[in-house]
This record gives C-alpha cells, sequence and structure tokens, in this order.
C-alpha cells in the first residue's frame, strides 16, 4: 500500500423490390376502312414476391468452463460522453467499465486503450490479465456491474478532472484447453475508484485509475 493508503488496481436488410409485369396486348382491324387500329384494354398484373425475412441476429452466449463467450456486443460510446461537462464525465466513466467488461469477454483490449492513457498505471494489470487468460484459453466471469458514478466536476492542480464509480465485480475464472486454470476473486461488497480523465481534441482520456475503496 501507497503513503497515501491508496492501492492502485484494475479492476454495430435491404429490402428487395419486386417489380411489376406488365402483360399488354394489341390486335389490329381487318377493315382497311377503319380510320385507326383500336388496341383492347392492357391489363398490369404485379407480380407477388415474398416479403425477406430479416437476418437473425446472432445470440450472444456468456462464457463458461465449455468455452469462451461468443457474439459479444461492441459497446458503442454514448453521445452524451464526449461531451465536456460534468454529465459528460460520468457517462464516459460509465462507458470506461463497458470497455473493460468487453475485453474480458473477447480478449480484445483495444477499446479500452483507445480512452486511456499510455501511462494509466491500473490499466497495465488488466492487460496482463486479459493477455495472459486468452494467450492459451478464455476468461469467464469478471463482469464490473457500475452502481454509480458521480463527479464534483472540480479541475485538479495538474488540469484533470476526477470521477468516482462505485461496483462489484464478479470473480474472474481462468480456462485453458485443458480444462480449469485458475480463480481471481471479485467483490460482493462494492468497491470505488477514482478515474482521473482529461478533455482534448473532443474526447475523454482516462489517465489513471486509482482504488480509493476496496470491499473486504
Amino acid at each position: 500500500m501507497s503513503s497515501l493508503g491508496v492501492r492502485r488496481q484494475f479492476a454495430a436488410i435491404s429490402l428487395a423490390l419486386a417489380g411489376a409485369l406488365v402483360l399488354g396486348a394489341c390486335s389490329g382491324s381487318d377493315d382497311p376502312d377503319a380510320d385507326a387500329a383500336q388496341s383492347p384494354s392492357s391489363s398490369v398484373s404485379p407480380s407477388t414476391s415474398p416479403t425477406p425475412s430479416p437476418t437473425p441476429t446472432a445470440t450472444y452466449k456468456p462464457a463458461s468452463a465449455e468455452g469462451p463467450a461468443e457474439n459479444v456486443p461492441l459497446p458503442e460510446m454514448p453521445e452524451e460522453a464526449k461531451v465536456e461537462s460534468k454529465e459528460g464525465l460520468v457517462a464516459f466513466a460509465r462507458y470506461w467499465y463497458e470497455a473493460a467488461n468487453y475485453g474480458y469477454q473477447t480478449g480484445d483490449v483495444e477499446p479500452l486503450k483507445e480512452i486511456s492513457g499510455p501511462d494509466c498505471f491500473a490499466c497495465a494489470p488488466f492487460y496482463k490479465t486479459v493477455e495472459s487468460g486468452y494467450q492459451k484459453g478464455w476468461i469467464s466471469g469478471g463482469i464490473i456491474e457500475v452502481w454509480d458514478s458521480t463527479s464534483t466536476f472540480a479541475e485538479t492542480e495538474s488540469g484533470r478532472r476526477q470521477v468516482l464509480t462505485q461496483f462489484i465485480q464478479e470473480p474472474l475464472e481462468v480456462y485453458g484447453t485443458d480444462g480449469y486454470i485458475k480463480t481471481i476473486d471479485g467483490n460482493e461488497l462494492p468497491s470505488v475508484q477514482m478515474i482521473e480523465a482529461v478533455f482534448s481534441d473532443g474526447k475523454w482520456t482516462a489517465l489513471d485509475v486509482v482504488t480509493i475503496h476496496e470491499s473486504p
């Protein structure tokens, strides 16, 4: 534990249009004195085609001992999280944890890296855990459930904005091709982390994530 008493950790049918088939017939008169040949009225009969069925959406399947998660939807950052405001910062913090959950379920940490600074101390163990978990197997669990996020939106001396997030987290189980490997404890009681972020070039970036209260 540091001198501040704060331990750093981690925790996206077309419908086919059927054209109308126009059927027509014409006949000429055999009377040479006729002023003009008359055509019987032609009839138009649109063809009918069955309505195409919607493209089925792949069903999400969480990870288990039988295999990794399937068809995990990529989280989409809400528009509010792209605004430099108190509400925008809170929305960004919630999205940050969604990106972390996506990493646990897929092994893809790029969405989190895109919104985190290169020196984010708490991010490093998260990347390492996910990388090792998917190197020869997969991860089940570890999902973070955000209970609340709040911020005073006050700016620190270093120009950062701070947001507190209260959450719980499932235990994380690592499986390999040969079976179970290990379990990393979660927390049933809420923990609190602080994200220090800056808004630049039209987006928020989490420079650091610090645990300020860890459940026993």
